[in-house]
């Protein structure tokens, strides 16, 4: 299995960066996981509709061209499907039986993703009704990842 995470924005903090590492290091074992980071375009903290969409619109199309083939496409978003630890697992596990060996999962940066990559995605994913930070959501998704890799394979973790 090949799973892309595309990601809008680079991580800035060495915490994060180490655990994203460390989640890699651990997939590594269970699939071929590449993270790719897209440019995050700069937005004024004003709430200022008509250039939120301008931001998401414009780091949705670096999202499309990341997008390497026609993967299964998971977004995460807030009006998603909520799945729980052994839900995720499932969903991935079906997949895989499916014969769908390419995943991507989509992150958008601070105003959230273009409806445009919303609408096309094959599948909403919710992880939570809270809001994380976009970066600190990588390292939740990857460590999610993990762990469904980790029940999939009856592994102790999961508890």
């Amino acid at each position: 299995m090949n799973i892309d995470v595309i990601a809008v924005g680079k991580l800035k903090e060495a915490y994060l960066k180490d655990a994203q590492s460390e989640y890699l290091k651990r997939l590594s074992r269970f699939c071929r996981i590449n993270v790719i980071e897209v440019d995050e375009e700069k937005t004024d903290d004003q709430n200022n509709p008509t250039l939120d969409k301008k931001v998401r619109d414009k780091e949705g199309e670096r999202i499309l061209k990341a997008l390497s083939k026609k993967p299964y496409t998971i977004v995460l978003d807030i009006k998603g499907k909520a799945l729980d630890s052994i839900g995720l697992s499932e969903h991935i596990k079906g997949l895989m039986v499916d014969g769908k060996s390419d995943i991507a999962f989509i992150i958008g940066g601070s105003t959230g993703l273009s409806q445009d990559i919303i609408k096309n995605a094959d599948f909403r994913f919710s992880m939570s009704n809270l809001t994380f930070p976009h970066q600190l959501a990588r390292i939740i998704l990857l460590e999610q990842v993990y762990r469904a890799f980790k029940i999939m394979n009856g592994e102790a973790y999961h508890k």
